[in-house]
């Protein structure tokens, strides 16, 4: 029995394990089958970034306060954060990577900055 490329369907020479003509089939089988994972990991990695880059023009001191409503003016998403991390004081502080925020109420964020050793 002739095995078939998975991806164009032509003649598969070589292993018998093999299940794709070419180095260009198997790689175009995999963004294929992938895309719709990897399309949900570049809208979130977008978003994040975004918010990383609001968050570092806001914060040009290490630790600011600032208006709520100035982040979600500028496109700030609080859904999401790479990590979080609780205070001293018990308060839970935000971060997109190094860059923070804290919600001292409803209407104020403090934006910190961890140090990065």
């Amino acid at each position: 029995m002739e095995r078939k490329c998975q991806e164009c369907g032509e003649p598969v020479a070589g292993r018998s394990d093999k299940k794709f003509c070419s180095d260009q089939c198997r790689t175009s089988y995999h963004n294929r089958v992938n895309s719709s994972a990897n399309q949900l990991l570049r809208q979130i990695n977008r978003i994040l970034k975004r918010n990383r880059r609001i968050l570092v023009a806001l914060n040009d001191t290490g630790k600011t306060l600032v208006p709520v409503q100035r982040l979600l003016e500028r496109g700030f998403d609080f859904r999401y954060f790479t990590n979080c991390s609780e205070t001293k004081t018990g308060n839970t502080c935000y971060f997109c990577y190094e860059q923070g925020y804290l919600r001292v109420n409803r209407r104020i964020c403090l934006l910190v900055r961890k140090v990065v050793e």
